[in-house]
């Protein structure tokens, strides 16, 4: 068959070869699954031996710590400095992602905007964050690979890093709340690497200024300003 589909050489024969009787390319598929069409069919496996695509490895992001692992007083809200972290990411045809960390207690929420996405520019913007609040103590994250570093992570910024399960936005409820009322200035779709810092940053001064029910009708920056004035007083 010289290598030739069943198919053509069908008809190739019905063409070209009046001399010989038809056979059609089910009769030839037929002969090839007898023993006398084995050998046949094996020197044509061999020639048209599919490629297999290269399989892709995924990076495991390994040595976490489990929420399971966190502490009472963190899941009690009993302290300043417990937080959560998450990102907003951009539509299909956008760039960049937005990282949103939010202390536990007093809700103060702070905003990131991390482009172009990488690991450096993410840790760049938890600098950031760390400055502005330096009462960061552990920070609950989901399983982006962004903190496949988060060893390091814990050494440079002095904090302790849980991570949720798979698939489980529900056990980090504080982050995943803000996240909902900052779609309402930047919805689902969007370009975030077109949203500029002084808007992000007015953004987050908005939202620190907002009055929730859970802090008895005061304003997270309000808590957060009591604190601290505490903390100076002893």
């Amino acid at each position: 068959m010289d290598d030739q589909s069943p198919e053509h050489t069908s008809k190739r024969i019905q063409r070209y070869h009046r001399d010989i009787p038809y056979v059609s390319d089910r009769t030839i598929r037929t002969y090839l699954t007898t023993p006398y069409g084995r050998r046949i069919e094996a020197h044509r496996n061999k020639i048209y031996k599919k490629k297999r695509g290269k399989r892709k490895i995924k990076k495991e992001i390994l040595d976490k710590r489990m929420i399971d692992l966190r502490p009472k007083y963190i899941q009690d809200r009993k302290r300043i400095g417990d937080c959560e972290g998450d990102f907003i990411v951009s539509g299909k045809s956008g760039d960049g992602i937005l990282l949103v960390v939010t202390d536990r207690k007093s809700r103060m929420p702070f905003l990131e905007k991390i482009f172009p996405i990488s690991i450096r520019n993410m840790e760049n913007g938890i600098r950031r964050i760390k400055k502005r609040f330096p009462e960061m103590k552990t920070l609950t994250l989901d399983n982006d690979i962004l903190f496949i570093h988060h060893k390091e992570l814990e050494r440079k910024f002095y904090i302790t890093i849980y991570f949720c399960h798979k698939h489980s936005p529900w056990e980090k409820p504080q982050v995943e709340n803000w996240n909902k009322i900052i779609r309402r200035y930047i919805p689902k779709g969007s370009d975030i690497s077109q949203y500029t810092k002084y808007f992000i940053q007015k953004l987050e001064e908005k939202l620190q200024r907002r009055i929730m029910k859970c802090l008895n009708y005061k304003l997270p920056k309000e808590v957060l300003a009591e604190h601290r004035k505490r903390k100076k007083k002893h």
